[in-house]
């Protein structure tokens, strides 16, 4: 619940729980029913059954009127009071409301309903009670309370209770009713005008005149708008409630102006004291609002240029879904369009399916599968088994890819020799990245690795990246027979050169992919097939918890 700049948060509790919500709040004693009408009755019964419950409101239309009747009965047994049904509820000013009634912030102000007036009143009709608050405050200093009882036929409270509560108020010093044709309803307030029990002005309209110009009976708004006979009329109303002593005009147009002649003479005979007029605290617009009607510019919290889901489908960088499938793109051009923002030619985008298919996975052996296999069969879901073998990835295990393209690049860029890039690396203590392999050899090449380069050679405009990699792995393989160039180093240079040689990328570009991380995520990409694929695989066998035999670990002090 908004209040002012803040927030203030309200407990909610189900239409079950009204004894504990009673029992947890004992100073309330208003109880606002927004239920259905299916279950506004058996749920305001039960609110009137509560001890510390005095008033109800029921804003719900359609409550069946033997349910209504019921709960009128229950009411005045025990000294209590129902507002409604098909009541938007009531307002004090200055103080609080109940229901919807007075509308929004603004007509609130507007009505000069923040502060307390000298004027009660009481309505039918909830849509009528924000057009007579609005008429009040121009020809008065205000309300000091407003009703709207509800149009149903049997409504919980009447005109001539609130009249008689309103007279009761020393706060209140003229009263305003706003009846309606049909019911009888406006006869109670006439018979206490009558015996003397209303020492108040009262201003009064009933509304529905225009009835009378139908050839046949007209049904109104509400369910009790319906004229049963002639004094259910609204002119036999506006004519006994005149002849009981209220200010009756002669038209609903001229209603405000009988209300003002009331109020001003009962300022000029001093009953009415100046209202201490406040300045009302400023409420802040909502955001979408002020939006909307061009006030403010608010920052987003969010910027993204990758894809755009406003349309009637989703676009990758600018490109519709749907196109997507009816060229027959595949993963490779939805990788360019959604990490690279543009569609790379065929031959790029088909390398990128390659890599993502020849390190998909590595056997069940690799740190990544190990640990995912191991979660798996600890009963543990998919996601949290995919993250465990993805969380081990890095400068050791499958995260080269971008330290490779990184060192390979600076190094041919610079003009080095393999030679000079090899020891300049060995005196920095840091190993070539792209460079060994666990098991493969000069004499057993890693078939990944030749695949790539097969592939490069026949369809990129230039490797000058990759052959200065094979250049290094020569220079290496001099040193020690396992320093291949491996599937890391492979992608990466090879990765280069598709960048450079591919002239859709500047040198900004290419140096700013290679930071982020681009290369790493085809790994972690590819690799996420693999581990989802081990995750079914070790729930599909069923396989218990894993547990590392004793006979494999070297026990020692």
């Amino acid at each position: 619940m908004k209040f002012l700049q803040n927030f203030i948060i309200i407990k909610y509790y189900a239409l079950d729980c009204i004894e504990a919500a009673c029992a947890a709040h004992p100073t309330a004693d208003v109880f606002i029913n927004f239920a259905s009408f299916r279950s506004a009755a058996a749920s305001s019964m039960a609110a009137l059954k509560q001890p510390t419950i005095k008033v109800v409101a029921i804003i719900a239309e359609g409550v069946p009127e033997s349910d209504t009747k019921q709960l009128i009965a229950y009411a005045k047994a025990n000294n209590k009071v129902v507002i409604g049904p098909a009541t938007v509820g009531g307002i004090q000013a200055g103080a609080f409301k109940i229901g919807d009634t007075a509308g929004t912030i603004d007509n609130i102000i507007q009505c000069k309903l923040y502060r307390p007036g000298s004027v009660g009143f009481v309505s039918k009709s909830g849509g009528m009670s924000n057009e007579l608050y609005n008429t009040i405050a121009r020809v008065t200093d205000g309300i000091y309370e407003g009703i709207a009882i509800g149009g149903d036929v049997f409504p919980g409270s009447t005109l001539s209770d609130h009249v008689l509560r309103f007279n009761n108020i020393p706060q209140v010093k003229m009263m305003v009713v706003l009846g309606e044709l049909g019911g009888r309803d406006e006869y109670s307030l006439v018979e206490a005008l009558k015996q003397g029990k209303i020492n108040k002005p009262v201003v009064a309209w009933v509304s529905g005149t225009c009835a009378r110009l139908f050839k046949s009976e007209v049904q109104f708004g509400h369910a009790g708008a319906k004229s049963g006979g002639e004094m259910e009329s609204a002119q036999a109303k506006n004519e006994a409630l005149r002849e009981a002593g209220a200010v009756v005009p002669t038209s609903f147009e001229a209603f405000e102006g009988a209300i003002k002649e009331t109020f001003d003479k009962l300022a000029e005979a001093g009953k009415i004291s100046p209202v201490k007029e406040v300045i009302p605290p400023q409420i802040p617009e909502d955001l979408n609002t002020a939006i909307k009607s061009g006030k403010v510019r608010a920052p987003t919290h969010i910027i993204s240029t990758i894809s755009d889901d406003r349309g009637e489908e989703p676009a990758y960088a600018g490109v519709p879904m749907s196109s997507i499938v009816e060229q027959g793109l595949g993963v490779g051009d939805v990788i360019s369009l959604l990490w690279f923002k543009r569609s790379l030619p065929h031959y790029c985008t088909r390398f990128i399916e390659i890599c993502i298919m020849l390190c998909a996975d590595h056997g069940p052996c690799v740190s990544g599968a190990h640990n995912t296999i191991v979660t798996a069969r600890a009963g543990k879901d998919l996601v949290s088994s995919l993250v465990s073998g993805l969380l081990t990835i890095g400068p050791r295990f499958g995260g080269a890819i971008d330290d490779a393209a990184r060192y390979f690049k600076d190094a041919y860029d610079r003009g080095l020799t393999p030679y000079e890039f090899v020891e300049s690396m060995k005196k920095k203590g840091i190993r070539v990245p792209g460079i060994g392999h666990r098991i493969k050899r000069g004499d057993n090449r890693d078939k990944r690795v030749e695949l790539l380069q097969r592939f490069a050679r026949s369809n990129f405009p230039s490797v000058k990246y990759m052959e200065y990699a094979v250049e290094v792995e020569t220079y290496t393989l001099s040193k020690a027979n396992n320093l291949v160039l491996n599937v890391d180093g492979a992608i990466g240079s090879l990765f280069l050169d598709l960048l450079a040689g591919s002239g859709m990328f500047t040198k900004q570009e290419i140096d700013e992919i290679v930071g982020i991380g681009y290369l790493n995520g085809l790994f972690v990409l590819a690799r996420s097939i693999g581990l989802i694929g081990h995750t079914f695989d070790q729930k599909r066998l069923k396989q218990p918890l894993y547990r590392h035999p004793w006979e494999d670990v070297l026990y020692t002090k």
